[in-house]
């Protein structure tokens, strides 16, 4: 049986949700003036912890930043 159910364009363009929205979030900073576009840009990065786990544990957390290493 057959779907004529339409599927999302990020979807059929082979992209997550996830990434079209970070595009979409990119372009509007972009086109942003100034200050406004220099207050944007800080707010997007982003630090989160990542913990190993050994023997049901978690191990000590490393910081990470999504933002690249200068």
């Amino acid at each position: 049986m057959a779907s004529n159910v339409a599927v999302p364009f990020w979807r059929s363009a082979g992209m997550t949700y996830i990434t079209y929205s970070n595009i979409c979030a990119n372009m509007v900073r972009n086109c942003l003036k100034e200050p406004y576009r220099s207050e944007a840009l800080t707010r997007e990065k982003v630090h989160f912890s990542v913990s190993k786990w050994k023997d049901g544990k978690p191990e000590k957390p490393v910081i990470r930043s999504d933002t690249p290493e200068d």
